[in-house]
């Protein structure tokens, strides 16, 4: 087992992620090398930057904890443009919305917990 699967934080951001693709299946066509592309690599990125970052001392981990928060905003910026575009109801954009911030409190409270 690798250090980071020990880490609940990136099994959310995993499952985040598989969200983030169920959702984003219902975008429109003409938007897969658009929007779909953008939210889909910015919900990869969160739990890839908590792993990468594991390996690293602890100074380097808090480094990419922040490129994990700097994602996880993308998403939620990205989730605010397909709402306001329709192509996510309100059920499906308060669950994303929901999940992001549980994911942001338990980033800062990992930050924090390296001595940020």
């Amino acid at each position: 087992m690798f250090n980071f699967e020990k880490l609940e934080v990136w099994h959310k951001a995993v499952v985040f992620a598989k969200v983030i693709y169920k959702h984003s299946r219902t975008f429109p066509g003409e938007e897969r090398f658009g929007l779909t592309n953008q939210i889909r690599r910015a919900a990869v990125s969160i739990s890839s930057n908590i792993a990468e970052g594991s390996a690293r001392p602890a100074p380097d981990f808090i480094k990419f904890l922040g490129y994990a928060t700097g994602s996880l905003y993308e998403v939620v910026t990205q989730a605010v443009i397909a709402y306001q575009h329709h192509y996510l109801d309100e059920t499906s954009f308060q669950e994303i919305y929901s999940d992001a911030e549980q994911i942001a409190r338990m980033i800062s409270g990992l930050r924090r917990s390296l001595g940020e």
